[in-house]
């Protein structure tokens, strides 16, 4: 996994199992996501689905221009498509149904219901024969289809927004801004963020990315307060690559999972049944 750019200027996301590439979300510029996935040695023509969490334009405005004279498939569900197609005419859309796992390539994705201020958003687990990867983006709050989601993964890309106090000391958000951001549709804080991680924390899960960092309202060093101390808290440990995503630069590719092992006929003796 790889995250191209994160934060309310664009959004984009690079997974790669065996010979399937995926980009999650497509909120930068065409040129800029062009330009990073090649950085990480990837094409345009390389991928095999675009997946969108949901309409807003910091995860979907490369879109049309990315995809053009590709015949690359877009993933999303029926809300999102609805309010999307008038915009993004000519798309290869893939309509799914929220909670309904389905296969892209070498990758089963299912897709979870999130609060948020959109149509119908959504966070997503991808699993393959060598790992499973959660990606939380834009939630207003913590439901228990999203804890209960994001369990047992091995690598996870989850938004941490903003600090508390940052934000209400903040002077260029008006009072009615800074009640959408923290609301139940809006995002999640450091302490919520950290609180999650700490619940669904397990031995695979030692590979994350956090992202969608607020330029004014937060730092990768409240981040890592925040998520120390609740970890200290729980008497879980912090995963061994925590890496904070930034707006201006892709992260290198974190790697996680595991080889899948070979497939090796056993044969049985005579009598103890066919061989399968």
């Amino acid at each position: 996994m790889a995250v191209l750019g994160s934060g309310s200027g664009g959004n984009a996301t690079l997974l790669q199992s065996g010979e399937t590439t995926l980009l999650i979300d497509a909120g930068l510029s065409a040129k800029q996501i062009k330009l990073r996935m090649e950085s990480l040695g990837v094409k345009v023509e390389d991928l095999d689905g675009v997946l969108l969490t949901h309409e807003h334009s910091d995860h979907t405005k490369g879109v049309k221009v990315l995809l053009k004279g590709h015949h690359i498939p877009v993933f999303v569900n029926a809300l999102t498509k609805e309010f999307l197609q008038h915009k993004l005419e000519g798309t290869r859309w893939k309509v799914f149904q929220n909670g309904v796992e389905f296969e892209l390539g070498e990758c089963q994705v299912r897709a979870f219901p999130v609060p948020h201020d959109a149509q119908e958003p959504v966070g997503y687990v991808i699993h393959s024969a060598s790992g499973k990867v959660g990606v939380l983006t834009d939630v207003g709050y913590v439901t228990h289809t999203v804890r209960e989601s994001l369990r047992e993964l091995d690598g996870l890309f989850m938004e941490s927004n903003y600090d508390e106090g940052l934000l209400e000391a903040d002077m260029k958000r008006p009072w009615s801004i800074k009640q959408r951001i923290c609301s139940r549709h809006g995002h999640l804080s450091n302490e919520q963020a950290a609180e999650l991680y700490a619940d669904i924390a397990c031995e695979n899960l030692q590979h994350m990315i956090i992202g969608h960092l607020s330029s004014d309202c937060n730092t990768p060093k409240h981040v890592h307060e925040s998520f120390t101390k609740q970890c200290k808290e729980k008497g879980v440990s912090l995963p061994s690559q925590f890496i904070c995503a930034s707006q201006a630069d892709p992260t290198p590719w974190l790697e996680f999972g595991h080889e899948p092992p070979p497939m090796v006929p056993t044969c049985r003796g005579e009598g103890q049944g066919e061989l399968f």
